[in-house]
């Protein structure tokens, strides 16, 4: 499944490789990924703690409310990538939504209840669901093809220093600002503007790439008709994927119910995003060279593997070692599936092929949250990572079946 495999423009000579040879709007895109990430793993590697410990939810009210959140961002994509097909522009419809994330981060230090914090994640995930997709379609737009693993795996791996960078300064901050979260919260507001000011003034958008197309529904079936098996084969994947790939918070939760301090939990998003931001590149950059379905295969063995150790974690150099693998599996795996998206779709369709994608997915992932959060009520952690391991054990070798076809 390489790339150009469904592409309907002219196909791009082969030029020059290398980090060097990436456009610079591409590294703008990753930068502005960078600074928004820092600001929400600022607040998201306290927020469950914050939930549970300050607010007294239950694990089942975090899956819900990461898991609403997810759906709530991955459906909005459906209609924001059509959109961004029907207009012929992606940049507008990225700043919207890179916009209303920075606007509604104030909400987080201002939550005093379970249903402040579903609010304020809820009007966030809106944000990302507008951008998600055109900025996904938009670096799709800019690659050359064959560079396009290379440019997803980048921009992957750039999201990923700010998702690690948020949670090492919620460590500082901690210990600066004496455990107070909602300081910290308030920190998170800085670098999320920031990033709305890297994507106005940086990001240029190519000429007349896309002619503009006739206003349609978010899903049309006749637009469905021009993707082909492959793309199919791709969605479903990802789907139980995303069941299995609960919310990170679970690990979170993981690593305090092992004995990690508070001030100290953020460390294990650190732990995660070194290792995701370390091998997202490089994945994308061999999957560029290599079948890619053989690295999600890989990606799908280091999450089972993951599921099984923080099952059996009874101390925190486990969880530390159950995140490390969960991080390699994100780094194969999630710039991989969006160059995948590109690879099977037509241009002109891509914004949404992308949000038909991320909704399914994001669906998936609802389910996955909201069974990892009775589980964990209801049996306990192990009960919930050993079920992960299982989901994902079928998922495997359903991709394996599907690869001998």
């Amino acid at each position: 499944m390489k790339a150009t495999e469904a592409d309907d423009e002219m196909p791009a000579p082969a030029g020059p490789t290398g980090v060097r040879a990436i456009p610079k709007s591409i590294w703008a895109l990753g930068l502005v990924s960078l600074f928004m990430d820092t600001s929400s793993e600022l607040i998201h590697s306290l927020l469950p703690v914050f939930l549970v410990t300050g607010l007294g939810a239950s694990a089942l009210a975090v899956g819900l409310i990461e898991g609403v959140a997810e759906a709530t961002a991955a459906i909005t994509k459906v209609f924001s990538g059509t959109l961004s097909d029907y207009l012929g522009k992606r940049k507008m419809l990225t700043v919207i939504g890179y916009g209303l994330a920075a606007v509604t981060k104030p909400l987080f230090p201002l939550a005093g209840s379970a249903a402040m914090v579903f609010t304020a994640r809820f009007i966030d995930r809106i944000g990302k669901g507008i951008r998600g997709a055109p900025r996904d379609a938009l670096i799709g737009d800019i690659a050359p093809p064959h560079l396009r693993g290379a440019c997803y795996g980048l921009r992957q791996s750039l999201d990923t220093v700010g998702a690690f960078a948020g949670p090492l300064l919620a460590v500082v901050f901690m210990y600066l600002l004496a455990n107070d979260i909602q300081a910290v919260f308030w920190i998170a507001v800085i670098p999320a503007f920031i990033s709305v000011g890297i994507l106005i003034f940086a990001v240029k958008e190519p000429e007349t790439v896309r002619p503009k197309g006739e206003a349609r529904s978010p899903i049309q079936f006749k637009a469905l008709r021009q993707v082909g098996p492959a793309y199919w084969w791709l969605v479903i994947v990802g789907a139980v994927m995303a069941l299995a790939r609960f919310s990170e918070a679970f690990m979170v939760l993981r690593a305090e119910n092992v004995g990690l301090s508070i001030a100290l939990v953020p460390l294990v998003f650190v732990v995660l995003n070194v290792v995701y931001a370390a091998s997202a590149y490089p994945a994308g950059a061999l999957s560029d060279r290599v079948d890619r379905r053989f690295i999600l295969a890989l990606g799908f063995a280091f999450l089972i593997a993951a599921d099984v150790v923080l099952a059996l974690a009874t101390g925190i150099w486990m969880v530390l070692a159950g995140v490390v693998l969960w991080g390699l599996h994100m780094g194969l795996t999630q710039g991989l599936l969006a160059a995948m998206v590109a690879d099977t779709t037509p241009q002109k369709i891509r914004g949404t092929a992308f949000g038909i994608f991320n909704m399914v997915t994001g669906l998936a992932l609802l389910g996955g949250n909201l069974i990892a959060g009775l589980l964990w009520d209801v049996y306990g952690p192990s009960a919930t990572f050993f079920v992960g391991a299982g989901i994902s054990a079928v998922a495997l070798v359903g991709l394996i079946t599907l690869q001998k076809k």
